[in-house]
């Protein structure tokens, strides 16, 4: 029972449940009403608190998605939860994050819905395929996708920061499109990648026999 409970309570999946447990405590941080903090709205105004915090939770857990994997490749602790849970633990973090910015109106709906869209989507996709015995690998436009959207949610809650010594709005939306349309792409590239290795039976629709 103690081994059992050791070999998938181990490093690489202990970090990846770290960033599950962060999730809330951004959200709350990024929600939370400024009044709150510390009792003074001035002086959180003049520290800005919330963004320090903010950010540091979430590059914290993104910093955890990348020791996650390596620690499992170099110690061969590649476990199926560890499989299971990375991803989840991924979409939860960026989704949080986009749509705790999207009710701070930092980030236009739209935009939010087609990350959080994506993101269900291509978990969809991995969940038929796996009934399916197809494992689709995380793609290089993935792994963009995901250092897109760290780059582009850290400067959004740093947008009122950053204000203080020049207007970066633009910047900070400007780089949240293109994670937007890394992720628009890396989900059409998954959805290809499931089509090329799909077993059919006799020939692909629209050809005929």
């Amino acid at each position: 029972m103690t081994s059992s409970a050791s070999s998938w309570l181990n490093l690489p999946n202990s970090l990846t449940l770290t960033r599950i447990f962060l999730v809330p405590f951004l959200v709350g941080v990024l929600l939370v009403d400024e009044r709150a903090l510390l009792g003074n709205p001035e002086l959180v105004a003049r520290l800005t608190l919330r963004e320090v915090l903010g950010v540091g939770l979430f590059l914290g857990a993104s910093l955890t998605d990348w020791l996650d994997g390596w620690f499992a490749r170099r110690r061969g602790q590649v476990t199926t939860l560890g499989v299971l849970l990375d991803p989840i633990a991924d979409k939860l973090l960026i989704c949080s994050a986009v749509i705790a910015l999207a009710y701070n109106r930092y980030a236009p709906v739209w935009v939010i819905i087609l990350i959080v869209g994506r993101e269900l989507a291509v978990s969809g996709l991995r969940s038929v395929a796996a009934t399916m015995g197809i494992v689709i690998a995380a793609s290089r436009w993935g792994k963009y996708k995901t250092a897109s959207q760290v780059v582009a949610v850290t400067m959004l809650i740093l947008t009122n920061s950053l204000g203080k010594w020049g207007r970066y709005e633009d910047l900070a939306t400007g780089a949240l499109y293109l994670a937007t349309v890394l992720s628009v792409g890396s989900a059409v590239d998954y959805f290809m990648s499931f089509l090329r290795m799909m077993p059919w039976d006799g020939e692909p629709p629209g050809k005929e026999l």
